[in-house]
Formats: structure tokens, sequence, C-alpha cells
């Protein structure tokens, strides 16, 4: 699993994608500070994640999923990748930890912001770092339901389409029928924005994370058989 992880983030970083998702999430996050912090001085962190949430992980998540199986498929290289010595467990881990990497790198950086807040203003460290850890498993969710997306078709576009779709949809869902809302996973992300721990996100998140990988996994080794 390490060797996959280190090739992948390599390929990350060796490549634009890396640099395209974490400038992304910078851009997105800086025009928020902006709107919020600069214009009308408010120091509430949580609500600056969680809007960077909302549309950066929209830019973000697609952006490194989408490539994740479906070029090595489209690539004919996906035959190779089944029949290596590694098993396919290693090998979905490590793709999708080293996506998991990319965001943690983003959020380590966002700390800068923190540090520009407190030179002018009283911000909540504690608050501040519950809601990256929220952001992180946030992210997980969405990159998890990404790369299941990518393994069910070749086409890295159509991959990266229904994860934006996925990911917006449940938007609107509750104004149709509230139960929807249990789907949402920036639902799930709201208590940690505020410094909360809710056990039953944190639980709902994982899990989430969790089934989305199985499923791959449980795929990836479907098609292993029938090759």
């Amino acid at each position: 699993m390490f060797t996959i992880y280190k090739k992948e983030l390599k390929s990350y970083f060796l490549s634009p994608i890396g640099y395209i998702a974490v400038g992304l999430f910078l851009a997105v996050y800086s025009t928020f500070f902006f709107l919020t912090t600069i214009q009308f001085g408010a120091v509430d962190l949580g609500n600056l994640y969680y809007a960077t949430a909302r549309y950066g992980l929209l830019l973000i998540v697609p952006i490194l999923t989408m490539r994740m199986f479906a070029e090595e498929r489209k690539n004919g290289t996906e035959q190779l990748l089944l029949t290596s010595p590694r098993s396919i467990t290693a090998i979905v881990l490590g793709k999708f930890l080293a996506a998991v990497t990319v965001v943690l790198i983003t959020l380590v950086i966002s700390l800068i912001y923190f540090v520009i807040i407190s030179f002018f203003g009283k911000a909540n460290i504690v608050t501040v770092l519950v809601t990256m850890l929220g952001f992180l498993l946030l992210g997980m969710a969405a990159i998890s339901f990404g790369m299941f997306a990518s393994s069910i078709t070749e086409n890295q576009i159509i991959a990266a389409i229904i994860t934006i779709a996925f990911l917006v949809i449940p938007w609107f869902l509750p104004d149709i029928n509230t139960a929807f809302s249990r789907i949402n996973l920036m639902d799930m992300f709201m208590k940690f924005t505020y410094g909360l721990i809710s056990i039953k996100d944190l639980v709902s998140l994982l899990s989430f994370t969790g089934m989305c990988t199985l499923v791959t996994i449980l795929f990836m080794k479907r098609r292993k058989t029938v090759k």
C-alpha cells in the first residue's frame, strides 16, 4: 500500500493536478476570507471553512479522483494494475490516502489565515482545529465517493460529473423531503464548524467513507476476476 501511496502522491505533484487542487482551495478560501474577515471584520473561521468546503471541495475532489481508475482503464494499464503482486485493497487504499494527503496539505497551509487573524482579533484555536478535523473527514467521504465514481467508468469527465452531482444534489433534496438531509455530507460537517465533535456525525462520515471504499474494492476485485 505504501508503494502505491508514494507513487500516487508523486503523480499529483509531478503534474499540475496537485498544485491546481491546492491553488483552487486557497483561491476559494481567500475569496471567502476577504468577503467575511477583511470586509466585515468577522473572525468566525468555522463559517469560513464551511463555505470553503461547500464550494471548494466541489472543485477539488473531482480533480483529485476522476483519474484514479478511469485513466488506468482508458490508457489500457488497468490490466497491469489488476495483475500486479499488490492486493486490490492496497491499491485502492494507497490511491485514497494519496488524495486525502493533498487535502490535508491544503488544511495545514490554511492555518496561515488563523495566524493572520490572531494579529487583529481573537480566534479560538480549538474551534479551528475541530473544524479542520471535520473538514478532513468530509473530504475523506467526498474522495471515497469520487474514487468509486472513477472505478465504474473509463471516462474521467463522466467520473467528475458523477462526483459533482453527488455533492450538489443533496443541497436541494431537503426542500423536497427532509429525509434526504441524512445523505447530505455538509449537514454532517455543520456541528464541527461550531467547535463541537458530534460522535453521530463523526461515525456517519467515517461509515460513509468506509462503505464507498469497500464498494470500490469489491468492484475492482470483480473486474480482476472477470479479466
